[in-house]
């Protein structure tokens, strides 16, 4: 008798890094003012707003098809790409460390992609014999 599936715990931490990423925000204007003062300024304009309330909703989405193992592949692929995008449009800049060393920096980003993409493939990646 199997009492946690595969990647369950994985998946389940995920879950919770999503859902405290996101839903905190919707409370205490955390996503309105991301929109507004971060992703405005730095070219979204008019959209900064609808952005962010699309990318915290994913992380929502996602943090459920992670907990029911429903779409896990689709969601998969779509928080490393904002991880990615993290990365690229803040965290990069700021270095590796997200304490100690320095601040903000991309080491978290890093990890869970990582994580993610051995949810995505628990037996590893196979080469094609032929």
């Amino acid at each position: 008798m199997i009492l946690l599936k595969k990647m369950f715990l994985l998946r389940l931490a995920v879950s919770v890094i999503l859902l405290m990423h996101s839903v905190p925000g919707i409370f205490n204007n955390g996503i309105n003012e991301f929109g507004k003062f971060y992703l405005s300024e730095i070219g979204f304009s008019d959209l900064g707003v609808p952005v962010a309330w699309a990318l915290k909703i994913s992380h929502i989405v996602c943090a459920f098809c992670m907990l029911l193992n429903k779409y896990v592949q689709q969601a998969s692929v779509l928080i490393i790409l904002i991880l990615i995008a993290g990365i690229i449009m803040v965290h990069f800049k700021e270095g590796w460390y997200v304490v100690g060393s320095g601040r903000n920096g991309m080491e978290f980003n890093f990890l869970l992609i990582f994580v993610l993409l051995t949810i995505m493939f628990p037996d590893g990646i196979k080469a094609n014999s032929h």
